[in-house]
């Protein structure tokens, strides 16, 4: 069994197509919507290819008409972006924000995998790095899993606390990594890979420059894309 592990696509359809097809199940964690030009399309290749989707902050504020919970620094490229983002899906892709799972767990050849979009204590909003004391502590939500999957903070990582592995994907669609990769992670007969791939970029930053929003959010988007720094 090979499964494709993504989280935070933020409407970005190059990143998502430049996806090497090689999977038997394709996971996502969250944040399919905001920040990037294409939701509807992001929306629909989800629900048509993934096996198991999660419902992030973002899905959650777009579905429901909520505030993001982002930090300061995104929170206006995050407001800016939700309003393009709900004008441009219809009511069936609102609808399928909605009712996302915001956890859920699977067990395969014996492993048990419990997935959340931030953390099994604060599914939708907490940020927790990658060196937090707080992944090795047990957590009822994800107690007798042997593998943690989270994404939301864009940051890639793969964490061994006991007999436990904690892995964040990082973001397919905005990397937070000082580069513009995609970055995903691949599950394999009991083995991680951290991946991650070039897209162009700059197909992407000419859309955001189309969409209706203020030209200093389109810089902000952009500067984000291209250098993956906040």
């Amino acid at each position: 069994m090979r499964i494709c592990i993504i989280s935070d696509l933020h409407a970005n359809l190059e990143a998502l197509y430049t996806l090497p097809p090689r999977y038997d199940e394709l996971w996502v964690l969250g944040d399919l919507v905001n920040y990037g030009p294409d939701p509807a399309a992001i929306v629909d290749f989800v629900r048509t290819h993934a096996s198991l989707v999660i419902r992030g902050n973002h899905d959650h504020a777009v579905g429901f008409g909520a505030e993001c919970g982002c930090s300061p620094r995104f929170l206006t490229m995050a407001d800016a972006t939700r309003d393009y983002t709900i004008a441009t899906l219809s009511e069936a892709d609102k609808h399928y924000l909605r009712k996302l799972p915001t956890s859920a767990r699977r067990q395969i050849e014996g492993t048990v995998f419990f997935l959340c979009h931030a953390t099994p204590a604060d599914l939708l909003y907490e940020y927790r790095p990658p060196d937090s004391r707080l992944w090795d502590a047990p957590e009822e939500a994800s107690r007798g899993a042997s593998v943690i999957l989270a994404g939301h903070t864009h940051l890639q990582f793969l964490h061994r606390c006991g007999d436990r592995i904690v892995v964040n994907p990082g973001s397919l669609g905005q990397s937070k990594m000082g580069n513009p990769l995609a970055r995903y992670a691949v599950w394999e007969d009991g083995h991680f890979e951290l991946n991650a791939c070039e897209y162009p970029v700059e197909t992407t930053a000419r859309k955001i420059t189309a969409m209706p929003i203020p030209d200093e959010v389109q810089r902000d988007l952009i500067n984000v894309l291209r250098t993956g720094n906040v």
